[in-house]
């Protein structure tokens, strides 16, 4: 007889969604603090699981039918150009570029590679550019906001005050290693942060050395580095 495998389903639910245990005492304060609460600003090297801490979190909560949380929201830069227009193809198509890295972390934690797509059908997770969040209001959602390092204030400051009703915010990113050239906009950045820190309900997580959960491998390689720049620059 010849095995039939089952067939996933469209709609997602929580009870689809693998149980994730923080791996490391930086994720241990970061689900310690979102259960709470709190807004987060999740800042170090790649490697130390803040996009996927975020979106795991995000999703658990969305998911959960005790609340009324709608979508997560990703909203990024599409950097490096910063304009869709010079990719070619359809702008679904020049959006997969952007939204790979999460198509992967819900391919791991639903173990279903169309778990993305799903997620997005129903309505349960939405992709925005910072190209295109003017004039928009985003009510009943989790918002992750990545690689803050590339966002200038102006983009910032644009997402954040699109937040309306019942909304979570998660900025993740390496605030430190910004690709920016101009002086101003590396400012930008900290002017933001300097901001967020005078606010009430947020918690910002510094991730070390010890929190990359990538492989021993790239560990390593971020250690040297980032030794090697302390040693250049004193």
């Amino acid at each position: 007889m010849r095995k039939v495998n089952p067939v996933k389903p469209r709609k997602l639910d929580a009870g689809h969604l693998v149980t994730v245990d923080p791996m490391t005492q930086g994720q241990e304060i970061v689900f310690e603090a979102y259960k709470s609460g709190s807004h987060l600003v999740l800042s170090g090297s790649a490697g130390t699981g803040k996009t996927f801490s975020a979106l795991y979190l995000a999703l658990e909560e969305v998911l959960d039918k005790s609340n009324n949380m709608e979508s997560v929201v990703i909203c990024r830069s599409i950097v490096p150009t910063r304009e869709i227009g010079f990719l070619p193809g359809s702008l679904e198509e020049k959006l997969e570029a952007y939204t790979a890295p999460y198509v992967s972390i819900c391919t791991e934690l639903f173990e279903d590679k169309e778990a993305y797509s799903k997620l997005s059908e129903n309505g349960q997770i939405q992709f925005i550019s910072t190209s295109h969040i003017r004039g928009t209001t985003i009510n009943d959602a989790v918002v992750i906001v990545d690689e803050m390092q590339n966002l200038t204030f102006h983009e910032l400051d644009s997402i954040i005050t699109r937040v309306g009703h019942n909304c979570k915010i998660i900025f993740c990113g390496d605030y430190y290693q910004s690709d920016f050239v101009k002086e101003g906009d590396k400012r930008g950045i900290m002017k933001f942060m300097g901001i967020l820190e005078l606010m009430k309900n947020f918690t910002t997580v510094e991730f070390t050395w010890a929190d990359i959960v990538r492989s021993d491998f790239v560990r390593d390689y971020i250690m040297t580095k980032d030794m090697i720049g302390e040693k250049h620059a004193s």
